[in-house]
């Protein structure tokens, strides 16, 4: 058996315990959201005068909260992710991941969804307002904890109803778009030599 490729334990890993520390700070630090805008009654704490903020919003859908407050969206959305592993996986042993920012981005990925995949598998039971209710109930009000808030100079001309404020995101979202970044640029990289690929796979 392979051992596990040294870039998801000093990357991947990491990354994982810094968005799961962040989000349960969150969680108990901001009461949970009590009505469907899925944001906590508290005031946001304010980081960088005008530009950044903490604040806790329960995102069960996908980017710019899709699929929040229905009852598919939380198991549609926990088996995409869990397919996103699987493919990750899957392309890494094929040998897909070819080249540098290819393998960083995998490793970035695999932190991401995991981070992700680890809140609508768990969060959902955290909540009090649920804490009576079936396994069923609780696994189905899981949600990813959105909690980073920026003001882009100019974001209101492009959402209108924004008042500038980017979609509230968190670690494993920032990981997950880098890494799309990052694939974009693998593409205009040739594959690395044999020995590069070892020394990153098998540390």
């Amino acid at each position: 058996m392979k051992r596990l490729p040294i870039i998801f334990l000093v990357l991947s890993l990491p990354l994982f315990l810094l968005d799961q520390i962040t989000k349960w700070w969150v969680v108990f630090r901001f009461r949970e959201p009590i009505s469907t805008d899925f944001h906590t009654p508290d005031a946001p704490v304010e980081v960088i005068d005008g530009f950044l903020w903490w604040w806790r919003i329960h995102n069960q859908g996908v980017a710019f909260g899709l699929g929040n407050g229905t009852t598919w969206a939380p198991f549609v959305f926990l088996l995409v992710l869990i397919l996103a592993l699987v493919l990750i996986t899957v392309f890494w042993r094929k040998g897909a991941f070819a080249n540098l920012p290819a393998r960083l981005a995998a490793a970035l990925l695999v932190a991401g969804v995991l981070g992700n995949l680890t809140d609508r598998l768990l969060q959902g039971f955290w909540l009090e307002q649920h804490e009576e209710k079936s396994f069923v109930t609780r696994l189905s009000k899981g949600y990813v904890v959105d909690f980073i808030r920026v003001k882009l100079p100019g974001y209101e001309k492009i959402d209108p109803r924004s008042q500038g404020f980017f979609p509230t995101f968190n670690v494993a979202d920032s990981c997950i778009s880098v890494a799309a970044v990052l694939l974009f640029l693998s593409a205009f990289r040739p594959e690395e030599s044999k020995i590069k690929n070892d020394e990153l796979s098998e540390g």
